[in-house]
This record gives structure tokens, sequence and C-alpha cells, in this order.
């Protein structure tokens, strides 16, 4: 074997005697992992990982007396990360730019993706004890500039997904290394609890994508919960928003307050839930309380952030008893017994987790989900006129910014060839169609609505093909 090259543990074949033996007993390993020294720790933590990889796998050294003492070395687990550049396209995966271990480039972006690919991993591993996103060294792939004045940026299950943003309302999605984490997060969810992304379980998706990312800003600049600014997206806004971030995990529903976004919808506690079928039934405004849950438990337990209140989220996320369909109550229920078993009852971390699910209302009351119809969808009479008066009303919400986009037009009120091409969807079953597929973390969702002809579907935006993406978009500039 060359030097360096990666194993992974889960691949490692036994000795031909049948023993894997190890010469560090991991009583040791576990003490090391409470050393003054973060590298001893990571070292500590990658160890132990590859050890119960081996176990999982059922590999376990047989208990017989006489067995040959046998070594085998596993390499140390390290980022194995890939940039690529769709060139403005959305083709992916793009034209590979940067691999692994290749020197920082021209392109600032590709360098802001690789550095936080690398700032993500390391969160994983050393602190949680987890190589990359399955526990196994999955390599970790990344897309730049994705598309043309794309204002997002996404997990598609594979890799992550960088738009350079509009240069109105948003700036590129590489500049904020929470982002990165925040959609890495998203591949971690998948591959664990695998939250349905709708409601509260959708909610709950979103919230720990956040946390997470918020841990891999606070961890890189070596900040206490005290310390932080619990802003998600700081950066992202151009000059010309009113606006300081995305979300704030300190102050949900204060981030913006523009003219043209409007002001941050996001509630702090349950008395303010928000019952929408907009946005996979509101996963991105919602959030907001179980992101404020955590900051308050961080900030009263004290320290680093991801050291014990994060550790306790990561244990719940990760540890396969977390029904996929949750609600905020089961997860919140989860934390507080994982803190219970990990610190103890009545213990000050238990306690304060406990409090702060009680503050934004959780464990006192969780109303279902309930869709109701966009404002102003109600297009009057039952009479049906020509498709091309049809009354219709167009929604784009989701995103990583959960920003709402809406329109309410009639097609001949639009320019040809649009006026066209929206009665041709009208007349057909296309939009129905289109609707079949799920909606994906932090990809855009559109909503069309023309009652009088019974239509009112919720279309993914992977779903769509370019041409119909363009057409809904210019709509929305436009009307």
């Amino acid at each position: 074997m060359e030097p360096g090259t990666r194993v992974d543990p889960t691949e490692a074949q036994p000795h031909e005697h049948g023993a894997l033996c190890h010469i560090v007993p991991p009583y040791l390993l576990q003490r090391l992992e409470q050393h003054p020294d973060p590298a001893v720790q990571a070292c500590a933590r990658a160890t132990l990982a590859a050890d119960a990889a081996l176990r999982e796998a059922g590999r376990q050294p047989p208990s017989v007396a006489g067995s040959p003492r046998t070594s085998v070395t596993v390499a140390a687990p390290a980022p194995d990360r890939t940039i690529s550049d769709a060139r403005h396209e959305r083709q992916l995966p793009g034209e590979r730019v940067r691999a692994e271990g290749d020197p920082a480039v021209a392109d600032e972006s590709v360098n802001q993706a690789y550095d936080g690919l690398g700032h993500t991993w390391a969160l994983l591993l050393e602190e949680f004890g987890r190589d990359s996103l399955d526990g196994a060294g999955m390599p970790l792939h990344a897309t730049v500039h994705y598309g043309r004045d794309y204002a997002n940026a996404f997990w598609d299950g594979e890799r992550m997904v960088f738009g350079d943003g509009d240069g109105e309302v948003f700036t590129g999605f590489t500049g904020a290394v929470d982002v990165i984490g925040h959609e890495l997060a998203h591949g971690v969810t998948e591959l664990t609890a695998g939250l349905v992304y709708r409601g509260q379980p959708g909610a709950l998706n979103e919230s720990v994508s956040d946390v997470l990312g918020s841990l891999v800003k606070q961890r890189l600049a070596g900040q206490t919960a005290e310390e932080a600014d619990w802003l998600i997206g700081a950066g992202l806004f151009t000059s010309a928003v009113q606006g300081e971030a995305l979300r704030s995990l300190r102050a949900p529903g204060t981030a913006y307050d523009d003219d043209v976004l409007g002001r941050d919808p996001q509630p702090a506690t349950m008395a303010d839930y928000v019952d929408t079928s907009d946005d996979n039934g509101g996963v991105h405004i919602n959030s907001g309380i179980p992101n404020h849950a955590f900051y308050l438990a961080a900030t009263a337990i004290g320290g680093h952030a991801w050291e014990r209140a994060g550790q306790v989220w990561f244990d719940v996320l990760t540890g396969g008893t977390l029904a996929r369909d949750a609600d905020f109550v089961a997860f919140a229920e989860a934390t507080v017994a994982t803190a219970a078993a990990r610190f103890g009852e009545g213990a000050p971390e238990t306690d304060a987790i406990t409090g702060a699910w009680r503050q934004v209302g959780v464990l006192d009351v969780a109303p279902a989900d309930g869709p109701v119809p966009p404002a102003g969808a109600d297009t009057g009479p039952d009479a049906e006129p020509p498709p091309a008066e049809t009354p219709v009303y167009l929604c784009r919400t989701g995103g990583f910014a959960g920003v709402t986009r809406e329109s309410r037009f009639r097609p001949a009120e639009l320019p040809d060839p649009d006026a066209e091409r929206w009665t041709m969807l009208l007349v057909s079953d296309a939009l129905m169609q289109l609707a079949r597929e799920e909606p994906a973390p932090d990809r855009f969702v559109y909503r069309v609505v023309a009652e009088q002809r019974h239509v009112d579907v919720t279309i993914a935006e992977q779903a769509v093909s370019d041409d119909v993406r363009d057409l809904f978009d210019r709509t929305l500039r436009l009307t």
C-alpha cells in the first residue's frame, strides 16, 4: 500500500488468524478524550470511531487463549474534498477545479468552499467522533458558480451546491462558513435520523442544520456561547438590504427588516407558531423555535456550545431512536433524556436543556400542522374563464434563506412567449406531473394556484426543467 493511502476501517481485512488487536486499550483512549491537548483528543476520538466501525462490521477479536497478537495500523481519518465549477450552468457536478491537498486557486469561491468543507469535517470528527457525514470517511463534494444569479445553496444528496447570489439581495453563498456547515448537516441528518422535510420534523431538520452550522462558525472563531453572535448567514446580504443575517438563534424574528424582504418572520416560541402550507409547512419559519431552545440551553450551560449542548443534540440526531416524523415535543423529550443519561438527572446541563424547551413552550403546547391557503388565492366566481384570463397565484418559498416571493396575475397580462407558455401549462396536466416529486432540503418550492381551473400544486425545484423554472422566476420578477 502506498504511504498515506486512506483506509476505510469498515473495509479493513482481518488478519489471517482472524484476530484484530489494539495496543492501546479502550479505557485509555477514553481517558485521552479528556486530554488538555486538542490534537491528542482528536486522535483518541478518531481511534475509538475506527474501533466502533470494526465492531459494527462484526470483526471483533475473538476471545481465544493463545491467539497470536497482531497489530493492524489504520490510517488516521482525513477529509477527502473535491470542488467543481458549474461555470454558471445548471449541470452537476461541473468541472473539477480543486481536489484534496491541492493548493489554493485564484477563484475565491473555490477556496472558501474547500475550507468550509474542512472546518465542518473537523467539527464532526474532533468534537463528535464522526468521520465525515456517514461516519466512514465519505468524500465531500461541492460545486460553485451554479446557475446565473442563483440566490441559494443546497445539499442535493451527494454534494453541496452554491450559487453566486443575485447581486441585489444576496452575495455569493460560499462566503459564510455556517452556510456550508448548515448544508453538510443536511447530509448527516439524511444519513441518520432522516427527518421528513415537512412540518415540524422538517423544521427540526432545518434547525439541526442551523445549530451545526453555528457550531462550525463558533468553533472556528474559538468563541464561547456567550461570545457568539448566533447569526446564520451574516454577510450574505448586499449593502442594499436592511438586515444583518438570514436568521438569529438568539432572537428569532430580528435578523432583518427590509422594504423588499419584509421582516424576519421566525417565531421564538410556540405562542407564535406559524401554520402554513408554504415552504413545506413552514420548515424555515418554525425552525426558529427549536433554534431558540438550543441558544437558551447553550448559554445557560456556558462554555463552548459544541461541548455539552451540541453533544446532546448530536447524540439525539445520530442515536438511531428518533422517529423520522418526530415533532418538537418528541425531539425535546429526547434531548432531556439524553442529557440525563450523559450528565445525570438534576445535573445543571439537564436542567438547562429542560428549562430551554419550557421557555419556548414546546413541552407545554405543540399545535398540529395545518395548511392554509395563501392570502388572496381565492379567485372568486366558479365560472371558468378562458385560460389566458384565469387568475393565477404563484409563490416561491424555501431556499436556504426561506424568503417568500409571490405574484398574482393573468397569463394574458404577460409578454409573449410567457403568456402562451402559462396558458399551455394551465390547459394540460403538466403541472400535476411536476408535483409528484418530494421537496428537498433548502431547494426552492413553487406553488401554483388557479382555482377556476382546479389547479393547486406544490412543485419541487428539482422537478422542473430549466425553461419552466426560468418561466416561474421571470413571472415572479415581472409581476
